[in-house]
């Protein structure tokens, strides 16, 4: 009898409910201190990904995501999605829909690389593609917390 390979996670978009949920989770940490979050940028073959690293114990929130792209998630995680906590371990290749607002809370230390197709030439351009709260962005104030 053949296996029945597992169903690959996914990420929906997200409805104006579930994106305040994740908008009141984020009022509430960031009167907690804060961790510096690192973005590591590769652009290639048309291909932008970015990656970051969050340490195990910590929540992050993201920026409302306007674009479908792919999310490479190495690690343990519970992330908040539109039916709920997704629970995601080991290694996972997730497409995730555009119109979404997620909170991950690491488990372990876990690394997310988000991925899209784009013409941009720099991080400016590619991170006003994919969100329209691009001054929320680490990548806007770690020049002062992240290594070269």
């Amino acid at each position: 009898m053949a296996e029945v390979a597992p169903s690959r996670p996914q990420i929906a978009p997200m409805s104006a409910t579930a994106i305040d949920r994740v908008r009141r989770l984020e009022c509430l940490a960031s009167a907690l201190p804060q961790v510096a979050i690192c973005t590591d940028h590769v652009f290639h073959a048309g291909v932008y990904a970015r990656t970051i690293t969050v340490p195990a114990g910590v929540m992050i929130t993201g920026v409302l995501i306007k674009i479908p792209t792919l999310l490479i998630v190495q690690g343990d995680a519970i992330v908040h999605v539109e039916g709920g906590p997704l629970e995601l371990r080991g290694y996972n290749v997730v497409p995730a829909g555009a119109g979404r607002k997620q909170a991950f809370v690491a488990l372990t230390d876990t690394h997310l690389t988000m991925i899209f197709a784009t013409d941009a030439p720099d991080v400016d351009a590619a991170e006003r593609e994919f969100t329209d709260e691009f001054d929320k962005l680490m990548t806007r104030r770690e020049a002062a917390t992240c290594q070269a």
